[in-house]
């Protein structure tokens, strides 16, 4: 069973190493690293080459936002899985893509997500904000719940059964996949109760000054299935708060 892990970048020459590296190091004998470039100036492209020989696919050309990047990603996977990892993101540890593979062969699921860290930029040791998963409930939708987008993986069926990426949103539309997928009572789930990527702060959803229009795509999302309108946006903002007050409190490793 192939995993597919997609990776997107646009001038992040600090950290796409340590993606690309954190991907090499997974001891599951079958990954395909797909790599997408939107065509970086600062020095990404340039790094990305040394590592070209040991990627499943590559490309740098302009694109038309991070969903356009994905849904080329997702394209061009040959994996029966595909899973998200960001520039800025690295694995817990190099057992998580087996780990995540032995659910699929043994749980018969068709989404598979799990626990996620935000630690930060310079000191990724350093924990920020967590974010807990817990077996599914349709319910919990209402209440602004969803896995974190980062810890999901996903037969490449699902897609072609419900699709791509839409690209008219420019920072939410990971949001929208989430619930389109959980709102289909076919699709078997299957929750890990470890943590599946540690993100570091300051991504393209988790800078203060992108948090009001990511809110308004949000609320349009939120708008569109049968939720609570303002009431869930409201619970999804508050979800926050306890995630960067738990590792004040307690440690987590």
């Amino acid at each position: 069973m192939r995993i597919s892990v997609i990776t997107i970048v646009y001038n992040n020459k600090a950290t796409i190493a340590s993606c690309i590296e954190a991907v090499q190091a997974q001891d599951y004998p079958d990954v395909e690293h797909i790599v997408i470039d939107g065509g970086s100036t600062d020095g990404t492209r340039e790094i990305i080459e040394i590592y070209r020989d040991r990627l499943g696919y590559c490309i740098s050309e302009p694109d038309n936002g991070l969903y356009n990047a994905l849904n080329k990603g997702i394209r061009a996977a040959t994996g029966e899985i595909i899973g998200i990892l960001h520039s800025d993101d690295f694995y817990p540890k190099p057992t998580t893509l087996s780990e995540v593979a032995q659910v699929f062969k043994h749980q018969g699921s068709d989404l598979v997500y799990g626990n996620g860290m935000f630690v930060d930029r310079e000191h990724p040791d350093r924990i920020k904000r967590i974010y807990k998963a817990k077996p599914f409930q349709l319910r919990y939708l209402k209440y602004g719940w969803v896995p974190l987008h980062t810890t999901i993986y996903v037969k490449k069926e699902v897609f072609a059964d419900y699709g791509l990426y839409e690209e008219q949103y420019r920072i939410a539309s990971d949001y929208e996949m989430t619930l389109r997928w959980l709102s289909q009572p076919e699709l078997k789930t299957h929750c890990i109760n470890d943590w599946l990527v540690k993100m570091r702060l300051g991504g393209k959803s988790t800078t203060a000054a992108l948090q009001q229009q990511k809110s308004t795509e949000d609320l349009h999302i939120i708008r569109r299935y049968p939720l609570w309108g303002l009431a869930t946006l409201a619970f999804k903002l508050g979800r926050k708060i306890p995630q960067y007050l738990l590792p004040r409190l307690k440690k987590f490793e």
